[in-house]
């Protein structure tokens, strides 16, 4: 049995709470891997701003044509397409591109079976983070948003830092910590915003607060300076979000830059390559937080070797923006996560 065809459709969804200015809108682009005996599997790709023409254009005008006549093994296939597409960079635009072949193969190889029962699953629960991107919220806005996290349960927050006064950060922190109480975690994102002297700065002033983990303090691919810091602090460090191949996460991970690891399955290429860094993580006993897209990540946090939380990003579930039909593939209530008995991979796209 091979591959037959692939069909791609771009979809953009309004955010009810834009991420800024410049983000109102999210986009996914669906994907429909269809087999020479009729069977079709259903994946995605998706960025939240930029390059969703070209990850299809890449899907459409180079990738199905090196998909057909493929046999429908998600490891066989990625491995062979990366090679194929690496003129164009070895992560990136190719990787978030793979990612929406690798889950639509994925798809299909759960057959009758939900994902996280094929990957093998391992708690049928996990705790739910609330996250936001918020930094442009007014400090009002903020502590209202950390208020409903409360109210709904969830077990931790996660709040965006990098102001250009470091006084704000501290004062919005601090509120934020008041509203939650002392008991649940508290998870800071700078998104690459400071240097290494900035960060020192910043967590000295922010360290009092109780951080569960201060995430992408620095540049993404800059492994040395995250090494000095992680040797100057005592807040563990997260990264991962914009690390786009296993070795990226090797060279973190050997260098003993971070104390956890946060692929993005759809920007790492899929399920086949977020497993591996899951597997490469195990060996450095460093936990794998999965990022974002909590339909997907949800499922892969059930199956995951050591235990993790599932991000909620407010308001901008594929459910929420209105993307897909129920019964949804995961549930989120009492401030824990769970997965249905669906097939496959669950996502029903509207």
């Amino acid at each position: 049995m091979t591959v037959a065809d692939l069909r791609t459709e771009l979809r953009t969804a309004p955010l009810p709470r834009p991420w800024g200015a410049d983000v109102p809108a999210n986009h996914v682009i669906v994907t429909h891997v269809t087999l020479k005996d009729g069977r079709t599997g259903t994946g995605f790709a998706w960025t939240p701003q930029i390059g969703a023409h070209a990850v299809r254009a890449l899907l459409d005008h180079d990738l199905r044509e090196a998909l057909i006549g493929q046999p429908p093994h998600p490891e066989v296939v990625w491995d062979r397409l990366w090679r194929h597409t690496r003129e164009a960079g070895p992560g990136g635009i190719t990787t978030i591109a793979l990612a929406g072949i690798d889950l639509a193969l994925w798809d299909l190889r759960c057959g009758e079976a939900a994902l996280p029962d094929v990957l093998g699953r391992r708690r049928d629960e996990v705790p739910v983070y609330g996250s936001g991107v918020n930094l442009h919220y007014s400090l009002e806005e903020l502590v209202e948003q950390a208020r409903r996290w409360t109210a709904a349960g969830l077990r931790g927050v996660k709040i965006k830092v990098g102001r250009p006064d470091l006084a704000e950060d501290v004062a919005r922190v601090a509120a934020v910590r008041e509203v939650i109480g002392p008991d649940r975690l508290l998870m800071i994102d700078a998104n690459q915003r400071w240097d290494l002297h900035r960060a020192r700065r910043a967590i000295a002033a922010l360290r009092e607060f109780g951080l569960h983990w201060i995430e992408e303090p620095l540049p993404a691919d800059d492994v040395a300076a995250h090494v000095e810091l992680r040797r100057s602090i005592d807040v563990p460090i997260a990264v991962g979000e914009n690390v786009y191949t296993t070795y990226g996460f090797r060279d973190l991970l050997a260098a003993g830059a971070c104390d956890v690891v946060q692929p993005n399955v759809v920007r790492v290429g899929g399920i086949t390559p977020f497993l591996r860094i899951a597997e490469l993580a195990r060996t450095y006993d460093v936990p794998v937080y999965p990022h974002l897209l909590s339909e997907l990540s949800g499922q892969l946090a059930l199956a995951l070797p050591l235990p993790a939380m599932a991000e909620d990003v407010e308001d901008a579930s594929f459910a929420a923006l209105g993307l897909l039909r129920e019964p949804y593939p995961v549930e989120v209530s009492g401030g824990m996560l769970r997965a249905g008995g669906h097939a496959g991979l669950g996502l029903r796209w509207s």
